[in-house]
């Protein structure tokens, strides 16, 4: 990518926040298999192997196998599973399952644990959450053992492994926090590591594009005329409306529009402030053309979506 993506790329790493949400901490041995049905649009799901291997199996395509210190993400939350790295026709081992609050404790019983996975569900929190998704194939494997960024990963692989073994108070809300800067660094990684490709890739991959794009993060609340994002550009009306259309399917005013209410879904989700405030925020000049705009977009009001966010429970 030329420096101008690559700038606009650091530029965009805010609207790389996610939300993980982890659900099992497994120690499995034996004949072992774990199911996941497709989840909500939204909706990720990711599997660290933290001990052993595994053999990830998903419809249509060859099994993967696994091993410490991967981190597997699947972007569309597809039906999968995870299963022993060596197949068997023997039953499955059963399975002792202790909740420790909102997590699940899996361990097999009568054999000793060769395989260790902290499993969960990732949520993309920011804006262009439809273009995010666009530019990510259908799975991301990181090998952290064979990156020249594993200094940067593997300290909080580690932190997170032992906050949820340990148990202590505030051990998942660190853990999922841990989590979280974890998914960011991957998902940079992933993006600054692409070719091009559709979607926010092929936004940032040409100059005209990421120009405009880069303007309109820095500054999600301006009135942004097509005029203005042109002069930035440094291109006509014309050619930047054709550009935006090409690479990601809608023009750049509606992009705009994308990209005010994802930040605004953001803010409901993980701040206080008012709903009049977010509306304000997002560019909106009255509530009610923000709660119109919002719920085209989520098919929600902007209330119920705060009423339903897992944040009111939960630290940000």
């Amino acid at each position: 990518m030329t420096d101008v993506g690559e700038d606009a790329l650091s530029g965009l790493a805010p609207l790389l926040r996610v939300r993980p949400q982890l659900d099992d901490v497994c120690h499995f041995g034996g004949t072992w298999t774990a199911r996941h049905e497709a989840e909500p649009a939204g909706q990720a799901y990711f599997h660290i192997v933290t001990r052993g291997h595994a053999i990830l199996h998903r419809p249509g395509d060859a099994p993967l196998h696994v091993e410490a210190g991967d981190i597997l993400l699947l972007p569309r939350g597809d039906a999968h599973a995870m299963g022993g790295s060596q197949p068997s026709a023997q039953p499955p081992v059963p399975l002792l399952v202790r909740n420790q609050g909102s997590l699940r404790f899996k361990t097999s019983l009568g054999v000793e644990p060769e395989v260790e996975l902290i499993c969960g569900r990732l949520r993309f929190e920011a804006a262009p959450q439809s273009l995010i998704v666009a530019a990510l194939p259908d799975l991301i494997v990181l090998r952290v053992g064979a990156q020249p960024l594993a200094l940067r990963f593997h300290p909080l692989l580690v932190g997170i492994r032992e906050e949820l073994a340990e148990e202590r108070a505030g051990a998942l809300a660190i853990a999922e926090n841990l989590a979280s800067a974890l998914f960011m660094l991957m998902l940079r990684t992933h993006l600054e590591g692409s070719a091009p490709a559709e979607g926010l890739l092929r936004l940032l991959g040409q100059r005209i594009t990421a120009q405009a794009v880069l303007a309109m993060v820095r500054d999600p609340v301006r009135a942004w005329t097509l005029d203005d994002l042109a002069e930035v550009s440094a291109a006509s009306r014309a050619t930047l409306v054709r550009a935006f259309r090409k690479a990601a399917g809608m023009p750049p005013l509606e992009f705009l529009s994308d990209l005010r209410l994802g930040l605004a879904h953001h803010r409901l989700r993980t701040a206080s402030a008012s709903l009049d405030e977010i509306a304000a925020e997002a560019g909106y000049q009255s509530p009610g053309a923000f709660s119109r705009a919002f719920l085209r977009k989520y098919g929600v009001r902007p209330g119920r979506a705060r009423q339903e966010s897992p944040s009111s429970q939960e630290m940000p």
